[in-house]
């Protein structure tokens, strides 16, 4: 029987959208049944379909280069955890209908009446007010609810007090029709018009420099210098701003650093709550260590990050206790690369200088690269840009790297004064340059994005410290612009140092350098093995637990409102199957001792890794031994089975080394954020292949769900230097629960396939799932179409048959609720992960339950690379 393949003719087209170019071009004439799509060039290599998204490259480091700003809208300066949304109709309809509608809604709440004791046009919200969103000192405000949207779908602009302007500007309108809460509202109209009549900054400044251009300082390293410690050696004030919930890595870090003669002062992100518990307990143990008694959450590209480092700063001179001379600031991903007498000995030699590393670039390409000349203000978690701006006349603008070491600059520019307020005030200006220069007014970084990387450079260029600065801030950071961890002036992130530097390349450089970032033991936890045995030695023979890692995902005083759906859905199942191992290999007939019931949720979840490979989840539950009808308390170890697999018999294509599928493909440091691929039926998968060297060649990708209908199919043009290709098909949601399998061909011929999960849900907004909710989310696509082409025709082709039983079982399961979707839910999770073994954290009836803490993969067992003891007499921890 003869096929007829009909060939759709597709014209060439060219869009550039984020980091790629996507190229439509027609089918490829020698490939016996050609896919019948369209195919998309991206940086590696070329994919079918639309151009994909525009990707937020994003970063595990608070303190990040921003982008372009040239291309960059205003509404994507966000937490790093939340999603980047569309823009509202309103932000795309024309200025005059914006500017007519926001009028319109001004003008009724004006005749409301509302009175709000607020601030004028020239005076500046107190730091409770204004921060209120970003800063637990004192009250929390409360929450402030989302804007209702009215029939035109732009947001009701409330105001407690009327601007004392025309809001005219094009970017301030866009940010009141966007912006959340009335409260961000308030102060983007306030801003706006303190701007627009003036009264934001001031025309020109005073240069209280003594040079003419910038201080050209050079320090030397001797690595015999610490032979010469100085009779008097400086002490460190070391700043930790910490996020994640990566606690042992930072309890690593900090074990490094240790040392009795300085000063350890740590701001955790008011977002990440276990770690907060984590720190306040190991900082209990030692009296030169504190934990701010306030916290913020800081944003990319905000100046948030820029007042937890002040307000640090100003904490740190109230502890008159605390005589340090230095300040330094790290964060959880950097790691020391030589002693802590080397550092000392190096600062003492230097101790009046300031170590800043400085953009080394056209200035004025600078300030326009990094958007200094245009206004922002940061509320709502968001950094809005609100029009342009211009430099103060007679101010010297400079910026770079916020990573910086510092002695008497620092000193002065938050010292009080009885004459005079507060150098740095709440709005990040600088006042009161020295009281003995009569306390004149300078702003600097104040309204500007991502103002850390400007700050303490222009504060420091244009005060009589000037000739104190030297243009190095004495880290090693990775710049690997063909992954994309590039700085000024594209993307903005920097990569994580185990994917490809060595302990030797630390070592070789020129400049005196003393800390390397970034680290991430989830990404590479071998390196900083390597640097901790360099800079200690090396830990005893039979030390346990040198080479696992273990990351908490969730714990139980963040309460289930942290997880979602999926989440928690899965990690339920992974109990149950714990259970059951424990049932099936521990338990001897004619007794119950080993047979348990399950009780509750999740009491903890870690992800654990062993020699840098992920080894699937530890799960803390709780459950009923039916012998003694007592609460035993047991860990389950979880691994996902491989999935991955060669055509049998495999073809002669040699260049494919992997596929995966998962969500949060981190195209930096090449991985998916979602460890273990937990998807549920509303997710969004991306397919990831990783290549060899080779030719160019084309290769077909088919993705098949559960019921065997072919749900997209692309073609990828792989070229020769290719490592990775990633895609995320645009399907239909919800996706049909079960076993999807991701085919990858070479002219129509299998070469490996790979599968996935995805998840029925018994769990909806954190509650059982009812049974109308579960038929909704649970039978596939409106329609059963993933797309609007159907690809039925390349069933026989693929030998998929669709069997009518299948398709019958489907529906049967969609609509199952109770023990019956939790069968079904098990018997998937069952064949995609095994239960590796079960413990006890507590007694237990079982008389063969090993113990946690006497397990390798525990997350109770021992793990001395990262727990903090009492000081040794040398004055350190390691």
């Amino acid at each position: 029987m003869a096929i007829i393949i009909i060939y759709v003719i597709v014209i060439t087209i060219t869009v550039k959208f984020a980091h790629h170019s996507c190229v439509f071009s027609p089918f490829f004439p020698q490939d016996p049944h050609p896919s019948p799509l369209i195919t998309l060039e991206t940086q590696d290599g070329y994919f079918s379909h639309r151009p994909k998204e525009k990707v937020r490259t994003d970063s595990n480091n608070e303190n990040s280069v921003p982008k372009d700003f040239e291309n960059v809208d205003n509404s994507n300066f966000a937490p790093r955890t939340q999603k980047q949304k569309h823009q509202p109709e309103l932000a795309r309809k024309p200025l005059s209908r914006q500017k007519e509608l926001l009028k319109r809604k001004l003008e009724q709440e004006k005749g409301q009446g509302h009175s709000f004791p607020g601030k004028g046009a020239n005076e500046v919200l107190p730091p409770g007010e204004r921060a209120a969103g970003n800063s637990s000192l004192g009250k929390e405000a409360p929450r402030q609810p989302h804007a209702r949207r009215s029939g035109d779908s732009s947001p009701e602009i409330k105001y407690d007090q009327p601007p004392k302007c025309d809001i005219s500007g094009k970017e301030a309108i866009s940010a009141l029709s966007r912006s959340k809460s009335k409260h961000c509202r308030q102060e983007i109209g306030e801003t706006y018009c303190r701007h627009k009549l003036g009264l934001l900054m001031p025309e020109k400044v005073t240069r209280f420099c003594p040079l003419e251009g910038k201080a050209n300082k050079n320090v030397q390293w001797d690595e015999d210098s610490v032979e010469y410690m100085l009779a008097n050696p400086v002490r460190i004030a070391f700043v930790l701003v910490v996020h994640g919930r990566a606690s042992r890595q930072l309890q690593r870090m900090f074990k490094a650093i240790y040392h009795k003669d300085h000063f350890y002062y740590i701001h955790v992100d008011k977002r990440s709550n276990y770690l907060h518990r984590q720190v306040l307990q190991f900082a209990r143990q030692y009296s030169n260590v504190r934990v701010t008694p306030w916290r913020m959450a800081t944003i990319w590209g905000g100046a948030s990050l820029l007042a937890t480092y002040l307000q640090s700063m100003r904490d740190l001179l109230e502890m008159t206790d605390w005589p340090w001379d230095f300040f330094i600031n790290l964060s959880a991903a950097d790691y020391p690369i030589r002693t802590n007498d080397q550092l000392v000995a190096f600062l003492s030699r230097y101790r009046d200088m300031n170590f800043l590393k400085s953009h080394g670039r056209d200035n004025a390409r600078f300030i326009r690269k990094q958007g200094l000349d245009r206004l922002f203000l940061e509320c709502d978690a968001h950094m809005w840009r609100l029009g342009d701006r211009r430099i103060p006349e007679g101010i010297a603008v400079d910026g770079g790297s916020d990573w910086f070491l510092g002695e008497s600059f620092f000193h002065t520019v938050l010292e009080n004064s009885p004459h005079c307020d507060t150098m740095v005030d709440n709005n990040l200006r600088i006042t009161n340059w020295n009281r003995k220069l009569g306390c004149k007014q300078e702003v600097v970084s104040g309204w500007s994005l991502s103002p850390l990387q400007s700050f303490f450079h222009t504060v420091l260029e244009n005060s009589p410290h000037c000739d104190t600065m030297v243009d190095n801030n004495l880290r090693i950071t990775n710049w690997n612009r063909k992954l994309g961890c590039k700085c000024q002036y594209k993307h903005i992130v920097d990569c994580d140092l185990g994917q490809s530097v060595t302990l030797s390349t630390t070592q070789q450089t020129a400049r005196p350098t003393f800390f390397a970032r970034k680290f991430e033991a989830v990404v590479n936890q071998e390196i900083i093995g390597q640097l901790d045995y360099y800079l200690y030695g090396n830990y005893p023979a039979g030390t346990p637990g040198l080479r696992s890692y273990w990351e908490n995902v969730y714990d139980e005083p963040d309460g289930i409102h942290s997880l979602s759906d999926v989440t928690l859905t899965l990690y339920h199942s992974f109990a149950r199957l714990g259970l059951r191992r424990a049932e099936t290999s521990l338990h001897t007939d004619g007794e119950n001792s080993c047979r348990y019931y399950p009780m509750g949720h999740a009491a903890s979840v870690h992800l654990y890794f062993l020699a840098d490979r992920f080894q699937g989840f530890v799960i803390k539950h709780h459950a009923t031994n039916l012998a003694v009808s007592k609460l035993e308390t047991l860990e389950t170890w979880v691994m996902p089975k491989k999935v991955f697999k060669i055509a049998s018999p495999p073809s002669d294509f040699g260049r494919l080394q992997f596929s995966e599928v998962g969500t949060d493909w981190d195209a930096k440091e090449r991985l998916f954020r979602n460890f273990g691929g937990l998807l549920g039926p509303m997710d969004e998968p991306v397919g990831m292949q990783k290549w060899g060297k080779g030719p160019n060649v084309t290769v077909t990708v088919i993705w098949v769900d559960p019921v065997n209908v072919i749900a997209a199919t692309y073609d990828i043009l792989i070229e020769s230097t290719a490592e990775f290709t990633h895609y995320k098909p645009p399907l239909n949601l919800p996706l049909r629960p079960g076993v999807w399998t991701v085919k990858i061909l070479h002219h129509w011929v299998p070469v490996a396939e790979t599968k996935f999960l995805v998840a029925p849900l018994t769990f909806s907004n954190r509650q059982p799932i009812k049974p109308e909710e579960a038929l909704k989310l649970h039978n596939g696509p409106p329609r059963g179409a993933y797309m609007e082409q159907s690809f039925q025709s390349l069933n026989p082709v693929l030998s998929l048959p669709v069997s009518p039983a299948q398709v019958e079982q489907a529906r049967r399961n969609a609509a199952s609720t109770g023990a019956a979707l939790e069968r079904w839910l098990d018997s998937l999770v069952g064949s995609m992960w095994t239960a590796m073994d079960i413990c006890a954290t507590g007694p237990t009836a079982c008389p063969v339950m090993q113990t946690c803490s006497q397990t390798a993969w525990s997350s109770f067992s021992p793990d001395p690379k990262s727990e903090l003891g009492a000081v040794k007499p040398d004055g350190r921890l390691r």
